[in-house]
C-alpha cells in the first residue's frame, strides 16, 4: 500500500483492504483455537479441557507482552509513516524487537520458579494440576518466537502489506491444527502433543516474519544497530501498547478470578464449559478485532497527516463493519449453540447442557460489543492511551471484576452467566461518551485549521 493510496484512496476499499486479510487470519487464529480445544476435548477428555482452562491466565498474559510492543510500535509506525520520518520508525522497530524477545524471557524464568502455585492460583485442582503443568511448560518454552511472531508481524501491516501479515497467521493455525491430531491422536501424546504442536506453529509463523524482513520486500528494516533500547522510545512504545496490554492483562485477572468463582460453584465440569465457551467466544469477536486492526493504520496515518475528515470516515464505518459482524455471530448462537458445543463435549449431555445454557446468556449482547471494541482502538491508534485504557479496562477490570465479584453471590453460577451482558452494556455507554467528546475536539481542530 503506497502512502499516497492511504492519503487520498477511497476509504471503505482502503478499510476493506487492510481489514479482510486481518479478519481472515484471526478468524484462522481462532478456528485452530477452537479445533485444538475439540481435539483435546475427545483426545484428553474434559479434564484436557479444564487444564487448558486453567493454563488460559498464562497464556493471556504471554500475549498481552507481545501485544504491549507489537501494538504500541505499530501505532508509533503508522503515525511516524504519516509524517515520514522513515529513521525513526526503523529505531522502533528495532527497540520493538529487542523487547519482545526479553520480556517472554523473563515471564518463563519467574513461571519455572514458581509454577505449581501459579498454577494453583490460576484455578488447576490436585486431578487437574498435572494435566495442566505438563502443558503449560511446553508453552512457556516457546515464549519468544510466540511473541516474536505476532509482534514483529503487525509491523507489516503498519507499512501497507496487510495480506502478508494473514499469510503468517494462516501459516501458523494450519501447522497447528496439522501438528494437533497428529500429536494426540497419532502419536498418543496427549495434552502435551497440544502444547508442542502450539509452540511449533509460532516457531515457523516467526521464522516466515523475518524473512519478509531481511529479503529485501519490507519498507521497515529491522537493522542490527537498532536493537539497543533507548529510553524515550521504549517509553513511548509502552505508553500507546499499555492499553490492550491492560485490557489483556485485566483479561487474565478476570479468567483467575472467574476460573476460581467456577471451580467454587460449578466444580470441573463448570472450569470444562467456560473453557469452550471461551474458545466459541473468540472465534465471534476476532473479526471484530481484525476491523480494528485494518482501521488501525487508516486512522494512525491520517490522523498523523492531520487528515481528521478521514480518520472520522474511517472510524465511522469500521463502527458499522464491527457492528455487523458481532450480530451475524449473535444470530449464530442463538441458532446453533447446541450442535456446535457438541462437538467439544463428546456425548457428555450435562457439559453439553451447561454450556449451552452459558454461551447464550455470556453473549446476550454481542450485537454491541463491536462498537466498543472499535473505540477503544481508535483512541490506541491516534496515541491517546489514558482514554485507550480506561475504555479496553471497562468491561474487564472497571465493570465486569465487580460484577463477578458480586452477582455470583447472590445467584450462584447464574450470577457468572449473566455478569458479560451487564458488564458489555455499560462499556458500550462509556465508550459512546469518550467519543462523543474526542469528536467535538476533532470538529474545533479542523476549523483551526
Amino acid at each position: 500500500m503506497k502512502s499516497l493510496d492511504m492519503r487520498n484512496g477511497n476509504i471503505g476499499g482502503l478499510l476493506w483492504e487492510f481489514s479482510l486479510p486481518a479478519i481472515i487470519g484471526m478468524l484462522v487464529n481462532a478456528f485452530y483455537i477452537i479445533i485444538a480445544r475439540i481435539f483435546v476435548g475427545r483426545g484428553v477428555g474434559s479434564i484436557g479441557i479444564a487444564a487448558t482452562t486453567v493454563a488460559l491466565p498464562i497464556m493471556i498474559i504471554l500475549f498481552a507482552v507481545a501485544m504491549l510492543i507489537g501494538i504500541g510500535a505499530t501505532a508509533l509506525i503508522s503515525i511516524r509513516l504519516g509524517e515520514q520520518k522513515q529513521e525513526e520508525v526503523e529505531r522502533i522497530a528495532g527497540n520493538a524487537t529487542l523487547l519482545l524477545i526479553l520480556l517472554p524471557l523473563m515471564l518463563s524464568g519467574v513461571y519455572f520458579l514458581f509454577s505449581e502455585p501459579i498454577l494453583r492460583l490460576f484455578g488447576a485442582s490436585s486431578e487437574v494440576l498435572p494435566y495442566a503443568r505438563d502443558y503449560i511448560h511446553i508453552i512457556m518454552i516457546g515464549a519468544v518466537p510466540g511473541a516474536l511472531s505476532y509482534g514483529t508481524n503487525n509491523f507489516i501491516r503498519a507499512e501497507g502489506n496487510p495480506r502478508f501479515a494473514m499469510i503468517t497467521q494462516i501459516i501458523g493455525a494450519v501447522i497447528n491444527i496439522i501438528l494437533n491430531y497428529v500429536f494426540i491422536f497419532n502419536l498418543g501424546w496427549g495434552i502435551k502433543g497440544s502444547a508442542l504442536a502450539t509452540i511449533t506453529g509460532q516457531t515457523v509463523s516467526a521464522v516466515w516474519v523475518f524473512s519478509y524482513f531481511y529479503t529485501g520486500r519490507s519498507k521497515i528494516k529491522i537493522r542490527l544497530k537498532n536493537l539497543k533500547l533507548q529510553v524515550p522510545i521504549v517509553v513511548r512504545i509502552v505508553t500507546i501498547g499499555f492499553a490492550p496490554f491492560a485490557m489483556q492483562i485485566a483479561n487474565s485477572v478476570q479468567q483467575t478470578i472467574l476460573n476460581k468463582t467456577l471451580m467454587a460453584y460449578g466444580g470441573d465440569i463448570a472450569l470444562s464449559a467456560v473453557g469452550i465457551l471461551m474458545s466459541l467466544a473468540m472465534f465471534l469477536i476476532m473479526p471484530i478485532v481484525g476491523i480494528s486492526q485494518g482501521a488501525q493504520p487508516l486512522i494512525g496515518f491520517n490522523y498523523g497527516a492531520q487528515l481528521y475528515e478521514r480518520v472520522k470516515e474511517t472510524l465511522i464505518k469500521g463502527t458499522i463493519a464491527g457492528t455487523a459482524i458481532a450480530s451475524v455471530g449473535y444470530i449464530i448462537v442463538r441458532t446453533a449453540a447446541t450442535p456446535i458445543v457438541e462437538l467439544f463435549s463428546k456425548g457428555d449431555t450435562a457439559l453439553t447442557q451447561l454450556t449451552v445454557h452459558a454461551l447464550v446468556t455470556f453473549l446476550a449482547v454481542l450485537p454491541i460489543v463491536g462498537f466498543q471494541i472499535i473505540g477503544a482502538n481508535y483512541f490506541q491508534a491516534v496515541g491517546k492511551p489514558v482514554q485507550s485504557t480506561i475504555l479496553s479496562l471497562s468491561r474487564q477490570v472497571l465493570i465486569f471484576i465487580p460484577l463477578l465479584l458480586i452477582l455470583p453471590n447472590l445467584y450462584g453460577i447464574e450470577g457468572v452467566w449473566i455478569t458479560a451482558p451487564i458488564a458489555d452494556s455499560l462499556a458500550v455507554v462509556l465508550t459512546a461518551a469518550f467519543l462523543f467528546f474526542e469528536m467535538k475536539e476533532i470538529k474545533m481542530r479542523r476549523v483551526r485549521n
